[in-house]
């Protein structure tokens, strides 16, 4: 299956149903008085994170995700069928961007499910609008509509470790030997084409999850090479390893190619916890290795790592492993201290208007225009061919003075009102 980390896609809840008009006609019963149902609730779109996907390619073909509406009311009070929620399993850490940038949905953990587009509320049936002085209410409410946006699926692997360098530096070797993964490998730059991840277990205690980003070259930034696009998969690591290979001419110019990279990302990535790790020293002198170190250490931050490795004799493996699992643990712990200062509770603010019964009126070139979050929702509600269902939206309107404000304004019979741009009606 193609590594896809990126999709657009047209997301739409189901629409509530509309409520029934109905009065209960039965022989031998007389006024058997109005029985319509209400309508069904519009199906729920649900993001659900899953660790069985690892790409967002079922995203490349279907580019709508829909969920069902719900059904109208019946007679004899009948509740209409609510629309079936669609679960959408995507791999763990996509996010939900919509049209105007901002983040809808995080599908952060395994089995974590979040509401993405909720469904319209079905419409309330005339058996609802009975009353000591309405008995034979002939309205019924249209069904809500369900959110529906343009959005991108972003995929943002979630990894604890990541391996960066320049193409060769040996990150899929490194990957194969100390975990379960089987990345291609080869002899020539850029075999690695997608991020590739692997399990490790420190100590027999400890699992890692490392993530291999293909190889970044000088001007990745610009789009040179394979660009950096896949250096999104780094974003929310808890640690770096930046791989030099100890047969590179000059190692420290290598080191900087890489942070200057990072550093012109669109996240700055070069301030991420790092370790510094001298690659392929098989073979070589140890005097040679001691020179490339010492050469390196006076460029690298003051608490940087560095270490020399040998993915194949595992020289330096256990105690770059151990270094990585310190910093894991340490920044996961300074996360939850983040979320759980985040999800505590504060002092709610009272304030002494409610913004949902806000109103607004204003007067337009061709008649006057209403909006307020609480009357537009009534006018979604509304039938506006039938003469009861605007009848009473002029009476909710009436009570909450809206009406009083138009007079104010100098409105006259026949002049046209729109609420919002859910309908109109005629003073």
């Amino acid at each position: 299956m193609n590594f896809i980390d990126k999709a657009s896609i047209v997301i739409r809840a189901g629409d509530g149903g509309d409520g029934r008009v109905n009065f209960r006609h039965e022989k031998f019963i007389d006024k058997g008085g109005p029985d319509g149902g209400d309508g069904g609730k519009g199906g729920d779109v649900i993001l659900v994170g899953s660790r069985n996907q690892n790409t967002l390619a079922n995203f490349r073909y279907q580019k709508e995700v829909v969920a069902p509406p719900g059904e109208p009311g019946d007679k004899r009070r009948k509740h209409g069928r609510n629309g079936a929620n669609v679960l959408v399993p995507v791999p763990v850490g996509t996010l939900v961007i919509d049209e105007a940038g901002r983040i809808v949905a995080d599908a952060n953990e395994d089995g974590k499910q979040i509401v993405i587009a909720k469904g319209g509320k079905g419409g309330f049936g005339n058996a609802h609008f009975v009353s000591s002085t309405r008995q034979a209410p002939k309205v019924a409410e249209k069904g809500e509509p369900g959110e529906a946006y343009a959005a991108t699926l972003e995929l943002k692997i979630i990894a604890d470790v990541g391996l960066v360098g320049l193409p060769n530096a040996g990150k899929s070797t490194l990957l194969s030997v100390i975990s379960n993964a089987r990345p291609e490998i080869a002899d020539y730059p850029f075999t690695t084409l997608v991020p590739n991840l692997g399990v490790v277990d420190v100590d027999k205690k400890y699992s890692l999850l490392l993530a291999d980003i293909p190889g970044l070259i000088e001007g990745a930034a610009e789009g040179k090479g394979l660009g950096d696009d896949f250096l999104r998969h780094v974003e929310r690591t808890a640690v770096l390893v930046h791989l030099i290979d100890a047969y590179q001419e000059d190692v420290v110019q290598t080191y900087k190619t890489i942070q200057g990279e990072l550093q012109a990302y669109k996240v700055d990535l070069s301030t991420r916890p790092q370790v510094v790790a001298l690659t392929k020293i098989e073979g070589l002198d140890s005097d040679i290795i001691k020179d490339q170190l010492t050469r390196l250490r006076k460029v690298l931050p003051k608490d940087t790592p560095l270490t020399a490795i040998s993915a194949h004799t595992k020289q330096g493996m256990p105690e770059l492993l151990r270094t990585l699992r310190d910093i894991v643990e340490a920044e996961r712990t300074k996360e939850r201290t983040a979320e759980a200062a985040i999800a505590a509770p504060s002092i709610p603010v009272l304030t002494l208007e409610d913004e949902g019964d806000a109103w607004e009126v204003t007067k337009a070139e061709d008649g006057y225009q209403v909006h307020g979050t609480k009357i537009e929702r009534f006018a979604v509600r509304t039938d506006f061919n039938s003469p009861a269902g605007v009848e009473r939206l002029r009476d909710i309107m009436q009570k909450q003075g809206i009406m009083h404000e138009l007079v104010r304004q100098g409105v006259t019979p026949g002049d046209s009102i729109r609420i919002g741009s859910k309908g109109e009606i005629t003073y």
